[in-house]
């Protein structure tokens, strides 16, 4: 019920196309500046359901993959026990809005998910999502994952998360903690200050 809340209000926010809505993650190496698509209405809904929720506010980045990803959003990466990082949630998944128009450009935000063996739907993860670090993207990944924004600012800070020492298991040796929020701003203020800024 939660989800469809938010997407009623995301609605409503987009009806006037005067508006829109970013995310803010505050990490150790900066601030990233996410846009989350309209074209994905499900996962834009539920991502600033939990932002608002403060559900973000001390998990990690735990897995940091040089040239690839750098994925967060498990609420197991708040424990000690760094072993169950990348298998937790907040209790459900979301349907897929796979889209051949979005794809995984280099800064696009991704939902991560389980694999097609045991998830033929490719529904994405409640939380856990990726952002894109590779220099050219990853298109071996277009079609099998839902795409649902991108960074707008700060691409340098997840380049600098990608390069932190890791383990065997791409997770960080220290803890890459994030706060997140919403940010409103006109749309007419976003189109001059980002050029790939599309609402």
């Amino acid at each position: 019920m939660q989800v469809w809340r938010w997407l009623v209000i995301s609605g409503v926010w987009g009806f006037a196309q005067k508006w829109d809505t970013l995310v803010v993650i505050q990490t150790p190496k900066g601030i990233i500046k996410l846009q989350v698509y309209r074209q994905t209405p499900l996962h834009r809904a539920n991502f600033f359901r939990l932002v608002s929720s403060g559900f973000y506010n001390g998990t990690t980045f735990h897995r940091v993959i040089p040239g690839f990803v750098v994925q967060g959003g498990d609420p197991n990466s708040r424990d000690e026990d760094p072993m169950n990082d990348g298998m937790g949630g907040p209790g459900y998944t979301i349907p897929a809005e796979i889209r051949p128009d979005l794809k995984h450009t280099y800064g696009a935000l991704g939902a991560a998910r389980l694999s097609d063996a045991v998830n033929p739907e490719r529904a994405s993860s409640g939380s856990q999502f990726y952002i894109v670090v590779a220099a050219q993207g990853t298109p071996f990944l277009d079609g099998a994952y839902t795409v649902f924004g991108k960074v707008l600012e700060g691409m340098a800070v997840a380049e600098s998360l990608a390069v932190v020492p890791r383990d065997s298991r791409d997770r960080p040796l220290q803890n890459l903690s994030m706060q997140a929020y919403l940010e409103r701003h006109k749309i007419s203020r976003l189109r001059k200050k980002y050029v790939n800024y599309q609402p």
